[in-house]
């Protein structure tokens, strides 16, 4: 059974720092590529980055230079490290493994930067 579970969210003021966390199981970690979306209130889900297998990362033009996407094969960990948070950087993010399990989503974890 496949299970995502973000963590790390919270408020943070404009400029600030945060690390997401996604725990992983249930799936083949080490040979799955990684992603994060984030949703913020009245707007689609969107892609923020992703790491390959290969730790090939991609990012959304929005977050370039200020998001970084690392993963722990041993642990089955995605993180994602947030720098210079934007109040547009607000909404609930979201890990996911794309591929045929792109269906399963975690819970989220709430993101809020105030300016």
């Amino acid at each position: 059974q496949v299970q995502l579970v973000e963590s790390g969210g919270g408020l943070v003021q404009a400029g600030g720092s945060l690390r997401l966390s996604c725990a992983a199981s249930g799936f083949t970690f080490n040979i799955n590529a990684m992603a994060w979306y984030r949703q913020a209130p009245g707007n689609q889900r969107e892609f923020v980055a992703e790491v390959t297998p290969g730790r090939t990362t991609n990012y959304a033009d929005s977050v370039k230079g200020r998001f970084t996407i690392s993963r722990d094969n041993a642990k089955n960990l995605a993180y994602l490290q947030m720098s210079r948070l934007q109040p547009a950087d607000t909404a609930v993010y979201y890990c996911n493994t794309g591929g045929p399990l792109r269906g399963y989503w975690g819970q989220g974890t709430q993101v809020t930067v105030s300016s």
